[in-house]
């Protein structure tokens, strides 16, 4: 179970990295603090992370590998490592999100 907790910890601080990067200050103070939840024990937790992994993936991680592909395309500038790269933290993610099903079965026992 420890290795779900530091992969789930990962990735939202890798969201809150991305965030502080572009100076959004607040909502990476949201990702990097989402993790603490999992101290609460209850399956709503487990959802509402695994939630927020998808929704990250889908509205941060992917429009942001779309317009650094753009920018780079349009610079004349290599773009398939980072066309790489992306994807990996891409599924990184994703494998976070995945990872919280885990944490929801340990509540039950």
């Amino acid at each position: 179970m420890w290795w779900r907790v530091t992969i789930i910890s990962l990735a939202y601080l890798l969201l809150g990295a991305h965030f502080l990067r572009f100076d959004q200050h607040i909502l990476a103070i949201i990702a990097i603090c989402l993790p603490l939840l999992m101290f609460i024990r209850h399956s709503f937790v487990c959802t509402l992370l695994k939630l927020g992994l998808l929704i990250s993936v889908v509205f941060v991680w992917a429009v942001t590998t779309f317009n650094f592909i753009d920018m780079r395309i349009a610079l004349e500038q290599p773009w398939l490592r980072l066309a790489i790269i992306m994807i990996s933290v891409m599924i990184f993610t994703l494998f976070a999100a995945f990872s919280t099903n885990g944490l929801n079965q340990k509540l039950r026992r």
